[in-house]
């Protein structure tokens, strides 16, 4: 076993605010969609990147989005452009 960290995505959090805004959901709304008895306060944690979700929250978030789950944790890949409009408001 090793004693390193793993590395995390830099830019996980702000994908996952882009798709919360993009489908224009409150963080209610989203963790409603979400599932998996998340709530508010934990989306909340992984817009803010204070907590970082499973893998089953990631692919609800991707099928969410109709994306690859590669896009929300590869960093050397962007969300679709129409994510970009929704991260500038």
């Amino acid at each position: 076993m090793g004693t390193k960290p793993r590395p995390k995505p830099q830019h996980l959090a702000e994908k996952l605010l882009a798709i919360r805004r993009e489908l224009e959901a409150s963080q209610s709304e989203m963790s409603a969609l979400l599932g998996h008895y998340i709530t508010p306060s934990r989306v909340s944690e992984y817009e803010h990147g204070t907590r970082e979700p499973s893998l089953m929250v990631l692919l609800a978030y991707a099928r969410l989005a109709r994306v690859e789950v590669e896009l929300l944790i590869d960093d050397k890949k962007e969300l679709p452009e129409r994510f970009k409009q929704s991260r500038a408001s």
